[in-house]
Parts: structure tokens; sequence; C-alpha cells
């Protein structure tokens, strides 16, 4: 049995009881940033193990991204730990290695903690040879650990999973594709038990939307449906979190240039599939000096009764990761 038109859309008054679950009106202010300011970090992933904190983020330094590894206590205090993905030579990927841990506990208010899969921890990047921030084709690319948090490279899948140039790319995303990111469906809603969102730009639609791959073995990868499940059809929608609030699933992600500047919003959805965009006030959006060019690329969790909305902020202090929660912790 389909689903009806009625549990393809939700309600009006359940979009508001979530938007009050996960609001985020108090801006902490920017917990992490790179020695050099210089390099702008990027893309915040968190997730826990073994009693601490730990947070993927990308750097990018003039030649392309890679991606490293930070730990914290407290959710607040961060301490580098190194590369995981670094620059290559005579690779697909070599200039462009922008990681987004995969398999993290959707669960709101859940542990946070990372699923493996053939007893492997997993990766989904951002990949590509050339030189500069995001220049040439980009694709998606895979990459696997048998340790979570020890510093270290990363194993990587030597052929890219989803391209632009594939046969089988859609309208919306045969231009460039940018960053994934990758969830376990126990009820393989789907059909399938792991999901990728990921946001991308077509030839001849010259914005950025959001769309789904499924996979069984996290290798092989299909894409789903005709067309995106986000978009304006203008500016960006992007770099999609999902998380799950009882029955309703929620996916923070940020816009930008459909209206002035960046910021972050939410869509919900009974099946993974069929999203239903919020309407009302932004989540986070620019308001201080630290965020007033952008505030955007969300992630999103509820710890101890806290929510707290980490994300890209670009202002006076460079790109940097900067904090935003649903309570005041500076009282």
């Amino acid at each position: 049995m389909g689903q009806s038109k009625r549990e393809k859309v939700v309600p009006a008054n359940v979009m508001e009881k979530m938007y009050h679950e996960i609001k985020t009106p108090f801006k902490y202010g920017v917990v992490f940033k790179h020695p050099d300011s210089t390099r702008m970090l990027d893309s915040p992933t968190i997730f826990r193990k073994a009693g601490k904190w730990y947070m993927t983020y990308i750097v990018f330094d003039g030649q392309g991204y890679e991606t490293w590894m930070a730990k914290s206590d407290n959710l607040i205090n961060w301490v580098s730990m190194g590369r995981m993905l670094s620059f290559t030579d005579n690779n697909w990927d070599a200039n462009q290695k922008a990681g987004y841990m995969a398999l993290v506990d959707i669960d709101w208010g859940g542990k946070y903690e990372v699923k493996t899969f053939d007893n492997r921890y997993w990766m989904s990047y951002l990949g590509g040879a050339s030189v500069g921030y995001e220049k040439g084709s980009l694709g998606v690319g895979m990459a696997y650990n048998t340790s979570l948090v020890k510093p270290g490279e990363w194993n990587r899948i030597p052929k890219p999973v989803l391209l632009p140039g594939d046969k089988e790319a859609r309208w919306f995303e045969n231009k460039t594709i940018f960053k994934s990111s990758v969830i376990y469906d126990k009820k393989k809603l789907t059909g399938h038990p792991f999901i990728m969102y990921y946001n991308a730009k077509g030839d001849t639609a010259n914005y950025e939307s959001i769309g789904m791959a499924v996979s069984d073995d996290m290798v092989n990868w299909k894409r789903l449906g005709k067309d995106p499940v986000i978009t304006r059809h203008k500016g960006i929608c992007g770099d999609a979190q999902i998380t799950r609030i009882g029955n309703v699933y929620v996916m923070f992600y940020f816009g930008a240039f459909w209206k002035p500047g960046a910021f972050e919003r939410f869509a919900c959805s009974y099946d993974l599939v069929h999203w239903t965009n919020w309407k009302g006030d932004d989540l986070v959006a620019s308001s201080e000096d630290y965020d007033r060019q952008y505030a955007h690329k969300p992630c999103v969790i509820k710890w101890n009764g806290i929510v707290y909305h980490f994300y890209d902020a670009v202002g006076t202090e460079g790109r940097v990761i900067a904090l935003a929660t649903s309570v005041d912790l500076k009282k």
C-alpha cells in the first residue's frame, strides 16, 4: 500500500511543534577556528564515542579541501586531532577530500554514536582533482576505517560512487555534486538500509538542490526519484542533516541567495522521501559580527535537554565553527 497524499504532507501544527523543539535563539559564539586565520573551516559533523565528543570538519587552505577531526569533553571547547583525508597525487580526488561522517545515530536526544557496516566506519566525501575552492568536476567518494577516532588517514574506495557525468545523473545534478550525508534507516522506508542526501547543481539549473541516493552496501549507490527532494529553483539548498523526533524525520539544511545571505532552515517528513518545508522563521541567521556574511551548514543535536546548533559562520573571524543553543549558556 502506498502512502496517501495526506501522509506525504506534514501538517502545519506538527511543523510548528517541531520548530519549537529544535529552535536555538541563543548564540553562544565561535567555538572552533583554525590557528592560521587564512584557513577556512567548514561542515562540522558531531558524534560521540566512549564518553567523548568528536567533530569531523574540513579545512580549505587555497589548494583544496582536507578532512580533519577534533574532540571535546563538553561540546564547547574543541581540540584538533589531525587529518583524516589529505591531499594525494594523481587521483580523481587529489586536491579535494571534504569528508562527512556517515551512519551517525539520528535519534533526537539519542547517543549520537556511529554505526559500523561490514566491520568498518564510513565517511562520504566531496572529491575532485582540481586546485581551488570547489573547482572542476566534483563527485562523491567513500572512505572507511576500522578505528573511529584514532588519528590517521582513512582508506578510500578507488573510484567515486557518484559523479555528475554518470549516465544516470539527473537534470539537477549533472554539473557538480557537493556535500553528502549518509544515514542508516533500519526501517528501510526506501527499500534500502542506507540513504544519501546531497546537494548538486545542473548544467541547465544554475542553482543547488538536494537529491537522494540509496544503497545496500555503502559502495554501490542508486539515485532515487527524478527530481530533487528540496529545491527553491534558485540560490542554494544544501548540506542536509537528518534527525528523527518521534515519528517525524527532520532535515536541517541551509538556504542561500533565494533571499539575502545564507541561513538555516528545516523540513519534515514521515517517509524520508517526501518533505514539507518550514515556512516560518530561520533557525539561525546572520546577526553577529562573526556570522554577518553567512550563517549556514548545520549540525544539530540535543544533549541533556539542550539543543546545540553548530554552524559555519563567515564574518569578522573568517570562516569558523559557531554555536547557537536552545538555552542561554552564558548565564
